[in-house]
């Protein structure tokens, strides 16, 4: 039988919402207050899911294996860091959104399960989820 798991994450990073090829005054109409020239930050909290068969352990996966995973391929990539200095952003502004397919694609690595969604939350209006389950 398949089972889901998640577990939850946090860490800070800032970004400034800024496409160089736009004018300061699209920038600054699109992004508003988040084209602030010295970037803002968030205190990002994401959720991984992934799936697999429940082992004789009776877990879907190693936790502390995936916890390992998790800290090294996303929150000690991020943790206190300036999005735009990242290669990941080199061509494509730090949205939540950018994050999210950038974080999404680094945890796709993970074997022992099939990784099924992120959800990222910015702050508590805004909310990003990607993933391959229907919800």
């Amino acid at each position: 039988m398949k089972a889901y798991l998640t577990r939850r994450y946090t860490f800070p990073a800032s970004h400034r919402l800024h496409l160089d090829d736009a004018s300061e005054s699209e920038n600054q109409r699109v992004y508003g207050k988040c084209n602030n020239p010295h970037g803002h930050g968030h205190n990002y909290a994401l959720e991984v899911t992934v799936s697999g068969q429940i082992s004789a352990h009776g877990m879907v996966c190693d936790l502390g294996e995936f916890d390992r995973f998790v800290n090294t391929e996303v929150v000690s990539r991020y943790d206190h860091a300036n999005l735009n200095t990242l290669p990941e952003f080199a061509k494509d502004v730090p949205t939540s959104e950018n994050l999210c397919l950038a974080i999404f694609a680094r945890l796709q690595k993970f074997t022992p399960a099939r990784l099924e969604k992120i959800r990222l939350e910015e702050t508590r209006k805004n909310t990003f989820e990607m993933g391959n389950m229907s919800l």
